[in-house]
């Protein structure tokens, strides 16, 4: 008894695999940054757990709501170059969507 293995297909499932967490990321961390960029700094309000090793403290997350309201007071683009950056970031959190629907569709349908 012999096991034969595909070592075209693996490569193939290797690259597809890679490719596809590159543009998942990419579009991801390139939607942050204009969403930052836009003004629209995301704060995420802790959550508290009771067996968590650090809990933000309500003075902290206000700190940091303070540092976000700071820094898209400093923003130097002007509102439509906001606006465009709005819309990019938008746009880059739908091609990352896609491209996790279309490696969903590749699972279900392959």
């Amino acid at each position: 008894m012999s096991v034969d293995i595909n070592w075209l297909a693996f490569l193939q499932v290797f690259g597809a695999a890679l490719a596809g967490a590159v543009l998942v990321v990419g579009f991801y961390a390139l939607g942050l940054r204009l969403l930052v960029r836009a003004g629209r700094v995301p704060v995420v309000a802790p959550a508290e757990f009771t067996d968590a090793i650090s809990v933000i403290s309500p003075k902290h997350a206000q700190r940091a709501a303070h540092r976000a309201e700071k820094a898209a007071r400093k923003n130097p683009l002007s509102e439509g170059q906001k606006r465009v950056a709005q819309f990019g970031a938008y746009a880059s959190f739908a091609l990352c969507a896609a491209a996790v629907l279309a490696g969903l569709l590749l699972i279900v349908l392959g």
